[in-house]
């Protein structure tokens, strides 16, 4: 009878330890997916538009409270509501995610340049806002892949957005890329012009949608800025493979701040 009694209790215990269990294990989840969905998404870099400032392989925390919260902000972004709630507008020169227009579902990256009622226009790789150029200083050459993935020394620009946001820009092809000569961009009421840093090598706002590209993006679909890397390793490398970290891991780019 004793016996009994004793392995009841043990029974008791181990259920009451595992539910005990399961209760963490659900209340971290529900914590995760509040973060998730309310303060930081984490987000991977896939291509070099924003090279120099952000390169393949750079893991970042993404703010989704700086831009308030639209269906975008939730989990598989489900048409529940329109608009957006606490919205607080991008600035110029912030670096942005955002839903690609013409799907709604793919996740883009690039800098914001053009702001509502905006004019925004390339004229021989030179940036005009407004009818006015943007200030660039030239900065020392940096290597990186050209068209045909071969490494190559390119030109690199210091450039000053109005409102004293500055940033390094390249400019692959020299100053007579495909989209260094355009037509003037209108930016409606309630869109952001976005573009790359790397400016012969990015998709974006300065390439319509039926051509394939970003175009004006509304600020609905806006998911949150860039604030800081928090991972980062050498481009062809797999984050997962902690064995080669010592040799793979950009030491010097964790938490630093995105600019």
């Amino acid at each position: 009878m004793t016996e009994q009694r004793l392995d009841s209790k043990a029974q008791t215990k181990k259920e009451e330890g595992l539910g005990e269990t399961l209760k963490v294990i659900v209340q971290a989840l529900l914590i995760a997916l509040v973060v998730r969905t309310l303060l930081f998404q984490p987000f991977n870099i896939p291509s070099g538009s924003l090279i120099p400032t952000l390169l393949i392989g750079d893991y970042l925390f993404v703010s989704k409270y700086s831009y308030g919260y639209s269906r975008f902000s939730l989990p598989f972004g489900p048409n529940v509501f329109s608009g957006r709630i606490w919205g607080a507008a991008p600035k110029r020169g912030d670096i942005a995610v955002f839903k690609l227009p013409r799907d709604g579902e793919t996740d883009y990256i690039k800098r914001v340049i053009g702001l509502p009622g905006d004019k925004v226009q390339m004229i021989e790789g030179r940036l005009y806002l407004n009818g006015q150029i943007v200030p660039r200083e030239a900065a020392p050459k940096i290597k990186t892949t050209d068209a045909y993935g071969r490494m190559t020394e390119v030109p690199t620009y210091r450039e000053t957005l109005p409102g004293g946001v500055s940033h390094l820009i390249i400019e692959r092809d020299g100053d007579t890329g495909f989209y260094d000569n355009t037509a003037v961009y209108e930016v409606p009421a309630g869109h952001y012009f976005m573009m790359g840093d790397n400016r012969d090598n990015s998709t974006d706002s300065r390439v319509p949608p039926e051509q394939g590209g970003v175009g004006f993006v509304p600020f609905e679909n806006f998911v949150g800025r860039a604030e800081v890397i928090f991972f980062s390793v050498e481009e062809g490398e797999a984050a997962w493979q902690f064995w080669r970290w010592p040799v793979s891991v950009r030491w010097s780019r964790l938490f630093q701040p995105v600019k």
